[in-house]
Order: structure tokens, then sequence, then C-alpha cells
């Protein structure tokens, strides 16, 4: 029958391999000892497997966590690099509302350092946008410029030098208060980055704002005098609290504005090529106006989850931005087929965040509770369904509303 070691070599071979002890038989001469102890090893064994399935469950729970942990932090980075591609949009419409999109969002921080940081990186932020927000004569606007110019190392650079890094950062506004704030902060900042230089930040200031006129004068076609190296040292006599600047250091100023010329930044976020360069859909539509209910007929381009519409193809700027965060979609009847509408749910009345520019060229928010749009008739159809891409190589997952936006950029509505 077996003795008690036997029996425990069994019953381990059958922890291992439960199999194997169905085939193990159990002795029936066992005395009462025997049978407790091999009772309390049977016990053992049972409390063991149930142990390791613990642990296998454990792993599984801690292993789901991990797993589910990692596709929800990138899908929080998915739709944290798309509001923050949304709020570079609006600040290039509207710097200030822009910002304030971005602090709301929890994208910035309502800081002048935070927001210094982020127009001095500049990623896709409109030059000229960039100029007026630091120009502006709001406290707290004039605490951003500060800490702004505050980034930029001038340190063993001639004034030309620095200017050229300065101008490059943002578009000079053309407003002459704004050009006085910042080039007050400038010669600040410069005079701080090389001490000893100049006597005062005021001819710092001063001398800055003649090397821009220099610059104008030299290189501006219809300026027909031009100012020679001797006029430049006269016109600036006595800046220097009271006397006069090394002749040496304004010749050389002179030169270089002279054989190079201050280069404009490109405005390279408020040129929305590269935006629209792989859209989800685009194709034309009518969208019926606001104020004024008639349908024009409006080139669409779906991406970054925004709607954009242009007058013409060829257009580089949109006429204007709808975001399509927060909106729904329906179908609605009208005298024009397939029509539907955008607009905010529960809310009828609230007027959707979006913007348009007027004739006049200004920017200016959208007056819209719901925007309708509809396909074009049969008889433009031929002429305006013309290249209908399809959707991006990267099939990322739509929401509801961009789906049905897939569809009716690609339908041909009759």
């Amino acid at each position: 029958m077996g003795t008690v070691s036997e029996l425990c070599v069994s019953s381990f071979q059958a922890f291992l391999c439960p199999t194997v002890l169905s085939s193990a038989p159990v002795p029936d001469d066992l005395t009462p000892e025997e049978q407790q102890e091999l009772e309390n090893i049977r016990r053992r064994k049972q409390e063991l497997l149930e142990d390791i399935q613990r642990l296998k469950d454990e792993i599984a729970e801690v292993t789901s966590e991990i797993e589910n942990l990692g596709s929800t932090e990138e899908r929080k980075n998915m739709q944290r690099n798309k509001q923050v591609a949304m709020g570079r949009k609006k600040f290039n419409m509207d710097p200030k509302k822009g910002i304030q999109f971005l602090i709301e969002n929890d994208l910035l921080k309502n800081t002048s350092d935070d927001i210094a940081q982020f127009l001095y990186k500049g990623e896709g932020l409109n030059k000229t946008a960039i100029g007026d927000y630091l120009g502006e004569r709001d406290e707290f606007n004039i605490q951003v410029l500060h800490a702004f110019v505050e980034l930029h190392e001038f340190t063993d650079l001639n004034l030309v030098q620095a200017l050229r890094q300065f101008l490059w950062s943002f578009r000079l506004p053309g407003e002459a208060q704004k050009i006085d704030r910042m080039m007050e902060a400038f010669a600040q900042r410069y005079c701080q980055c090389n001490p000893g230089v100049f006597q005062s930040t005021d001819t710092c200031y001063i001398l800055s704002f003649a090397i821009i006129m220099l610059n104008t004068s030299l290189h501006n076609p219809n300026v027909k005098d031009k100012p020679t190296v001797e006029r430049f040292i006269s016109m600036n006599r006595g800046i220097n609290d009271g006397g006069d600047l090394p002749e040496e250091l304004l010749r050389n100023l002179y030169e270089s504005i002279k054989n190079e010329p201050f280069k404009i930044p490109e405005d390279d976020g408020n040129d929305l090529t590269h935006t629209f360069f792989n859209p989800d859909r685009e194709g034309w539509l009518l969208k019926l106006g606001g104020r004024v209910k008639t349908w024009k007929r409006r080139w669409f381009i779906l991406t970054d989850n925004c709607l954009y519409y242009f007058e013409y193809t060829t257009d580089k700027e949109p006429r204007g931005i709808i975001p399509l965060e927060n909106l729904s979609i329906r179908e609605v009847e009208d005298k024009k087929p397939n029509c539907f509408e955008l607009f905010i749910p529960d809310n009828k009345d609230q007027v959707i965040k979006a913007c348009k520019t007027e004739a006049d060229g200004r920017v200016v928010e959208g007056n819209h509770t719901f925007y309708r749009i509809s396909a074009p008739t049969t008889e433009e159809k031929d002429e305006t369904l013309q290249d209908i891409f399809s959707i991006n190589n990267s099939k990322r997952k739509q929401t509801p509303i961009l789906h049905v936006l897939h569809i009716a950029l690609l339908s041909p509505f009759k």
C-alpha cells in the first residue's frame, strides 16, 4: 500500500502535476496518525494551489493595469497635443484668446515666465502675433515681455548682433508705442549682459532705435537719400549721457547694417500650408450664413479636430475656423438636400466658439448658434467635387462627428 514517505512523494508529484494524484491509490491500512498526516499534506497542498492562483490573478491584474496605464497615458498625450495645436491656431488668430485657451486647458501656467517660454520657443506661432502680444501695454503683457527678453543671451555680442537675434524671435509691430516698450526692455537686457559698454540704458535704447532707422534708410528702395557713415556718426553725437560714443563703434555698426540688412522672420505660424498638407478630409460644401441667411460655396478642410473653410482652394488662410470639440452633429430638413448641423448639445442658444475673417481683414468671433452645411447641387457636382482625398495613412479612431463629416466631404450629394 505504501509508506507515509511514499505518500508524501506521491502527493508532491500531484502538486506539480495534478493528474498524477488520480492514479495514486490511497492506502486503507493507515493508522489514525498517518491518516491525519496525509490529510494535513493534502490541506497544505490545496492551500499552496490557492496561493499560487491568487498570485497568478494578482500578476494578471497588475499586468492589465500597466497596459491600461500605458494606453491611458498615450491617449492623454494625443489629446494634449491636439489641444496644444488648437491653442496655437487660436493664438495666431487672436493672441490673447489663444493664451487664455491654453491656460484654461492646463497647457500653460498663468505666469509671465511660462507664457514667455511658450512665445520664445515659438513652435507653430505667428511671429507677427507674438510681436503684437509682447507689445501690449497691459501690466501682465509687459511682465511677459521682460521675461521673454530675459530668455535672450546677449553677452559679448555687439549691438547689431544682439538686435538681429532679438528681432528674429518675433516681427516688430508697426505701432510706435509698442516698439518703444520693446526696445526699452531690449536695452535693459543688453546692458545687463554687457555692463560698461554704454553709460546708461538710455544710450543703448536711443542707439538701437537709430540702427533700426538706419536699416530702413539703407535698404528701403523708396528711400532715395541714403545716409552716409559720417551722417550716421553725426546724428548720434552726444547720446552717451552727453558724451560721444567711440567713432569706431559707430562705423562698425553702420558697416554691419550696410552689408547685411535685418532679416524679417517668416510667419511660419500664419502660413497654414503645413497644417493642411495631409488633412483628414477636404471638399466643397455649402454653408448657410450667420446674420445673412444665404448659402455660400466654401472649400472645407477637416484636420486636427477643426473644420476650416476657404473661399478658394488656392487660399493660404481660412475664412473661418470651427473647433469641433464639444460640438454635436444632427441631420436637418431644409430646401437644400442632405443638410446637417453642428451645434452645442443641450444649449441651443449658446454661440459656438469659432472665428472668421471679415471682408476688411478683421478677425472676429463667429456669431453662429449652429452651423448648417449642405453638399453642392447635382449641377455643381462635377465642378466642385474634385480631388477628394482619402483619409490619412494613419488610421486614427474618429469621433462620431468626424465620421459624419468624413462621409459628407466624400459623398456626391444629389
